[in-house]
């Protein structure tokens, strides 16, 4: 029989994306063992949730980028990385989700696990995607992009591979969700984010039953575009500060 898959899922937030794949777990629907949660600060609510869904305290472990900042002020991302491996491959860990993660994940950790770390983004990619597009910064660029250019009424939910370049690699898993006319961020937000977590579960099913596909990435741009899209990044990162 072979080896069950071990997932160490990464959460920064309220983890409720890991919520749910730890419930989907815990009920059959994914036939997955939880090797450990790794929350980036020690105020992620997610670390409360995962308490309550009964992994053990051991298991649920905080390691902040904070913790190996050198003196000139920046993160030792090597430093950073080898202190996560040291804890997802002390259990085993075969699979590595990023569920609400926003550090920048160290390239040491990435080529640990060639292939097999996935991240959740909430639009599209490549043009949604990139440095500071998380949270509602997303869904504020892609209202603000589609109600300039009055077309693609639609966002998506997204399981992509992560690889040294932000947002860059492969999209394994993606799911629509309606733009509507009165739309706000918040509503958006709130609608698209079940799709998220149904979007996961799917992918680590897709793992066990080795059926991971790659789907293609292509820009929603049109010629002339680039200034309406960097616009509107200026504007949701100035609307939403703290993503």
């Amino acid at each position: 029989m072979a080896q069950r898959e071990r997932l160490a899922t990464l959460i920064s937030g309220g983890g409720t994306t890991m919520q749910e794949i730890i419930k989907s777990t815990r009920s059959g629907e994914v036939p997955i063992d939880i090797a450990c949660v790794i929350a980036s600060k020690p105020s992620a609510g997610g670390i409360e949730k995962a308490r309550k869904l009964g992994i053990p305290e051991s298991d649920i472990i905080v390691i902040s980028p904070n913790d190996f900042r050198r003196a000139d002020g920046e993160v030792d991302q090597d430093e950073f990385g080898y202190a996560m491996l040291e804890k997802t491959q002390s259990r085993d860990a075969t699979i590595v989700t990023q569920n609400g993660y926003l550090p920048l994940t160290p390239g040491v950790f990435i080529d640990a696990y060639p292939g097999r770390i996935f991240n959740q983004h909430p639009g599209p990619l490549p043009d949604f995607g990139g440095e500071w597009m998380y949270g509602r910064r997303v869904h504020a660029v892609r209202l603000i992009f589609t109600r300039l250019t009055k077309r693609d009424k639609w966002t998506e939910a997204v399981a992509h591979r992560v690889t040294r370049e932000l947002d860059a690699g492969a999209v394994v898993g993606s799911a629509r969700v309606d733009i509507l006319p009165e739309d706000t961020v918040d509503d958006l937000q709130q609608r698209v984010l079940p799709v998220e977590h149904q979007t996961q579960i799917d992918l680590l099913k897709d793992i066990v039953g080795d059926r991971v596909t790659e789907q293609p990435r292509e820009t929603l741009l049109k010629p002339g575009e680039e200034v309406i899209l960097y616009v509107a990044k200026l504007a949701a990162k100035q609307l939403y500060p703290h993503g």
